[in-house]
């Protein structure tokens, strides 16, 4: 599907929902994230169903934190004093990480207002995976685990947001609804993402397809890149836990993770796939930001693209 039909249809279904995203031009490529813009994730409506489109771009050390300082997300708990103290400790990443928070625990069409030193902080709610914590009650255990996958498959090495598509469950069990055309439109597959942020336990990533070559780079680097050692070293806190066919368990239609298991615990995951535009070739003429200069024909010496050096 091409990039302007694809925001076409997001667009009138934000609409729709009274929710704008903010775009960056006329394409739907990789923008430096917004702070302006008051979701993260974009999840788009076919007739009244919602999907799993969404934009990342948390900056990873938005994940390094000790376990989430609060028991709900009911517009009563973000009043206590555990809240005011952990959002106090960094308010301009935690404003960021509540962003991504809401975006993902939170359905659609609902939103959560904090104010704080006469600063009215509001954020939107989208993929809806943690209802029962949305309410206001304790995290389950699944929800501890979905939104930790959910976070961490919103990270970004560079702080790009990429158009991604999420698939999985929520922590009820009821599947991320898809579109029919998402298959073909996001053909790469990319990761499974799978932790526990609440209880210190981390959060860990797996890759879903072989290696890129090494004429190939993508933003989304944290699951994708051209070794194995690079990938252990790409998004601390984010840990790489090799292949997901090594540790995650598919559902019976083989499309995404069902479970993974890694230090002896069962996680419940979550599944991304990109875009082909999204990995970037040397040689396909344009310089992007993973290129750089040089004589050869590598991402990182591509002369194609980016000219000698000097």
């Amino acid at each position: 599907m091409e990039a302007t039909q694809l925001e076409c249809i997001q667009r009138r279904a934000l609409y729709a929902t009274a929710v704008l995203l903010l775009w960056t031009g006329a394409g739907c490529g990789p923008a430096q994230e917004d702070s302006s813009a008051p979701e993260p994730g974009t999840t788009a409506q076919e007739m009244v169903t919602l999907n799993g489109l969404a934009f990342n771009g948390l900056a990873f050390n938005g994940l390094a934190f000790n376990g989430l300082a609060f028991n709900g997300l009911a517009f009563n708990s973000l009043s206590t004093e555990a809240f005011t103290a952990w959002f106090d400790s960094d308010p301009a990443m935690t404003d960021m990480l509540m962003k991504y928070i809401v975006a993902c625990a939170v359905p659609a069409g609902q939103s959560r207002t904090y104010t704080h030193g006469g600063t009215d902080y509001t954020w939107h709610g989208w993929l809806g995976l943690a209802p029962d914590w949305a309410s206001g009650t304790p995290a389950t255990l699944a929800e501890q685990q979905i939104i930790s996958a959910c976070l961490a498959a919103h990270g970004n090495k560079y702080g790009q947001r990429v158009l991604i598509s999420i698939l999985g469950r929520n922590a009820r069990g009821q599947p991320i609804p898809t579109f029919s055309w998402e298959h073909d439109s996001f053909p790469e597959r990319e990761a499974c993402f799978f932790g526990n942020l609440f209880t210190g336990e981390g959060v860990y990533v797996g890759n879903d397809r072989g290696r890129l070559n090494e004429r190939e780079s993508t933003a989304r680097a944290c699951a994708l890149s051209t070794s194995t050692e690079a990938a252990r070293d790409a998004c601390p806190p984010l840990v790489h836990a090799g292949s997901c066919q090594g540790a995650c368990k598919k559902d019976p239609t083989n499309t995404w993770y069902v479970s993974c298991d890694y230090n002896g615990i069962t996680y419940q995951p979550l599944t991304t796939r990109m875009r082909g535009e999204d990995i970037y070739r040397c040689g396909d003429g344009v310089c992007q930001f993973t290129e750089s200069c040089g004589t050869g024909r590598t991402y990182d010496s591509c002369r194609l693209d980016c000219g000698r050096c000097g």
